[in-house]
């Protein structure tokens, strides 16, 4: 498959369409029925749109959390375009998106049952750390961080 990347801001309805589908397949493999549908995004998570064929196939967003460490938010691709590599391609744009803004460390968080998503985080080099912020108290969660080599450019 081949497919290309934008970035796109959060308030994007395109990312807003990803982040539903996205959400709504967690509620179901987690067995909830809670409303998790999206209604706002922290606008200072940039987002790296792929598409394929003209249509959105998958997301990730890099949120700053403190001083250079940011938050990988909102990984997804869409089950009809999944074993194609496309989860790494949009986690690799994330790291350079966020070396380039000179964070020296990724974070993310995912749930103990999503063991696709735990194996690609740690085959691209992501090592357990304690639950953090916001999934501190959470039993799901299994958390993830890698520290990155800098760029030398400024953030774009």
């Amino acid at each position: 498959m081949e497919s290309t990347l934008t970035r796109e801001p959060a308030d994007s309805p395109v990312v807003l369409e990803l982040c539903v589908a996205q959400q709504a397949e967690l509620a179901y493999r987690q067995r909830h029925v809670v409303d998790n549908t999206p209604k706002h995004l922290d606008p200072r998570i940039s987002f790296v749109v792929a598409w394929s064929s003209g249509q959105a196939v998958g997301c990730a967003g890099l949120q700053p959390l403190e001083p250079g460490v940011g938050e990988v938010k909102r990984m997804y691709v869409r089950p009809e375009a999944r074993g194609q590599g496309l989860s790494r391609v949009l986690l690799a744009e994330i790291e350079a998106l966020a070396r380039a803004c000179g964070m020296r460390a990724l974070r993310l968080e995912t749930g103990r049952l999503f063991h696709e998503a735990i194996g690609l985080y740690t085959a691209t080099g992501y090592e357990p750390v304690p639950r953090f912020g916001a999934y501190a108290e959470c039993e799901e969660s299994v958390c993830f961080e890698k520290t990155l080599s800098l760029a030398i450019s400024p953030c774009p």
